[in-house]
């Protein structure tokens, strides 16, 4: 079960004292790395912020901004086999959500082209690259995203059974 005071130890851990949190990846973002801003704001820390930067530039920005980076491999939440970064950041926090259950085979089919893991894994796909089309400046495209991840959430945790048919009118 998630606690208060574990997530608080694990940030203690990883920042000291700083609040809010600062986290950095690759800029671009696109499915893990929407996911898991989305995932840090509403499980971790409502106040985080996030940094966007070029790849090469990414552990130097986090060294200078006491940010930890993320989603990047030599990262310390990143992809370790199979798993995508949101697989880390929920196993390194202790986070216990039936939604975030559900979210999980989304996410990670999504992200490492195994569609096959949930069915909606492909429609993630498809809403975060035409999300990355749309919105140029990286700080909206995460806003836009997290949108698309509340709603997955809530689906999963209260209209995940919904079903919707009708039955056309006869010709």
């Amino acid at each position: 079960m998630t606690t208060t005071t574990h997530i608080q130890s694990v940030l203690d851990e990883l920042f000291g004292d700083a609040r809010p949190t600062r986290w950095v990846t690759r800029e671009r973002p696109k499915i893990d790395r929407i996911a898991c801003p989305w995932l840090i704001r509403r499980f971790i820390d409502p106040d985080a912020v996030f940094l966007y930067v070029p790849t090469p530039e990414v552990f130097e920005v986090a060294a200078r901004e006491r940010a930890i980076a993320y989603d990047i491999p030599g990262a310390p939440f990143s992809h370790v086999g199979e798993r995508c970064s949101f697989d880390a950041f929920i196993e390194r926090f202790g986070l216990d959500d039936a939604g975030l259950d559900a979210l999980i085979p989304i996410v990670r089919g999504a992200d490492t082209d195994r569609h096959d893991l949930a069915p909606e894994a492909a429609g993630l796909h498809a809403l975060s690259l035409g999300l990355s089309v749309n919105f140029a400046d990286d700080a909206e495209l995460l806003e836009q995203g997290c949108v698309i991840y509340d709603a997955l959430h809530s689906w999963a945790v209260k209209a995940r059974g919904e079903r919707h048919s009708w039955t056309p009118a006869p010709a």
